[in-house]
């Protein structure tokens, strides 16, 4: 059975080969490199960078939403990514997708010619009528989504978050979401699914996810995971943000073998490397 995620006019074809987007932090506090690629001028030759590396997309974003961190305003969102965007679309050639949660920084992104929109709230904001606004607005734009699970908020999420089957609960509430989508105009080929590691889990839950990552590939979508540089290998294995690569990538290889096909990522070459070798002998 084939899996084809459309991004633009382009079906691309994940039933054997992976996709990875690179990732651009547009913020002063992200974990791993906020602050680094404030600067627009910056932001843009670091996207450019990532392409050169291998990157398939880019996935800018202008709040973060690491655990323990606090909300920013529309507007200093949009100030933050709008410039980055108005370099980097035009000279990318590769899909540019926008992280945020927030209904106003996506229609700027996809004016500005982005074609994806990746909420990590898995689209919990509802427009009027009680449809998922940042659906309803993809599907306007004839954009692709990328539908993360979060419980909870960045500021509070980690504060002790419990399931009772954190794998059931977490691929339920995907289907759902996904669902909601395709109701609010949204393709099927359109969807890719996000466990979100980390986001609002324990290690242990996390940990869960990644073993059953065969369950969340058999809702039909997608699925991307994120798993670059996370807590989660120091909680386990006692690594600083920069020993973490080597963690990263058996785990993103082992959740392409169960069926995950997106891969976000700080480090794009060694992901694109680990991510042709493992398509070649699977």
């Amino acid at each position: 059975m084939s899996l084809v995620y459309r991004i633009g006019d382009r079906a691309h074809d994940l039933t054997r080969r992976g996709l990875v987007l690179g990732i651009v932090n547009v913020t002063p506090d992200s974990f791993s490199d906020g602050g680094r690629f404030l600067d627009p001028d910056a932001a843009c030759a670091h996207g450019l960078r990532l392409i050169e590396e291998g990157a398939d997309a880019l996935d800018v974003g202008g709040e973060s939403t690491r655990p323990g961190s606090e909300a920013v305003s529309a507007e200093e969102e949009i100030a933050r990514v709008r410039p980055v965007l108005e370099r980097l679309v035009p000279r990318a050639g590769v899909p540019v997708s926008i992280d945020t949660s927030k209904l106003e920084v996506a229609r700027v992104a996809l004016g500005l010619g982005a074609m994806i929109v990746n909420d990590v709230t898995g689209l919990r904001l509802r427009d009027g009528t009680g449809r998922p606004a940042l659906a309803v607005l993809a599907a306007e734009y004839h954009a692709s989504l990328i539908v993360m699970h979060m419980r909870g908020e960045p500021r509070t999420m980690q504060t002790d978050p419990r399931y009772d089957d954190v794998v059931s609960e977490v691929s339920g509430h995907l289907a759902r979401a996904a669902r909601d989508a395709q109701a609010a105009g949204v393709s099927f080929d359109r969807i890719a699914v996000d466990p979100g590691i980390g986001f609002g889990k324990s290690l242990e839950h996390s940990l869960a996810l990644l073993r059953r990552v065969d369950a969340l590939s058999a809702l039909g979508y997608p699925v991307m995971i994120g798993v670059s540089r996370k807590s989660l290998f120091e909680k386990l294995l006692g690594l600083a943000v920069t020993e973490r690569l080597e963690a990263g990538l058996a785990a993103s290889i082992l959740a392409f073998e169960k069926g995950a096909r997106l891969f976000r990522t700080h480090d794009v070459a060694a992901t694109v490397r680990a991510l042709r070798m493992a398509e070649a002998l699977l």
